[in-house]
């Protein structure tokens, strides 16, 4: 088997999680510069089999996705063309970052920790790909 990888784009950042090779568990990789998301991807899918990419889609309260949609759309064609043997499939990220900053305090974190960007960027990665393997 392969691992699934998912990304929560960011203008900034991304957030970076995948499965284990069985697609059990699910880990938080990184948190990657967006303009430096393809390198990150090019070293890491030389290193580890993915058979697919899950990438969060945000989603307004109203159902409508927000203006980073095609920013997303951009990317997932630039993936896709670098790597058509990968399957794209796309998650509702609706309050995945609420659910992550909820995760980090309920893990009791200190206050300094809980203000890293990066690190609610990667434990959101890791809500929408459970949510998307349905592990919550």
């Amino acid at each position: 088997m392969a691992r699934i990888l998912c990304i929560d784009y960011g203008t900034t950042r991304c957030g970076i999680a995948a499965t284990d090779p069985f697609q059990i568990i699910v880990t938080a990789l990184t948190t990657v510069e967006t303009p430096q998301i393809f390198t990150f991807l090019e070293k890491y899918i030389r290193e580890e089999r993915v058979e697919k990419l899950v990438i969060g889609l945000p989603v307004h309260k109203d159902g409508n996705f927000t203006s980073l949609k095609k920013n997303i759309d951009i990317f997932a064609s630039s993936f896709s063309a670098k790597w058509p043997e990968i399957a794209i499939d796309f998650a509702d990220e609706q309050f995945s970052s609420v659910h992550a900053k909820q995760i980090i305090m309920d893990g009791g974190a200190k206050k300094k920790t809980r203000q890293d960007k990066g690190l609610v960027d990667r434990v959101s990665a890791v809500v929408i790909l459970q949510r998307y393997l349905k592990h919550i």
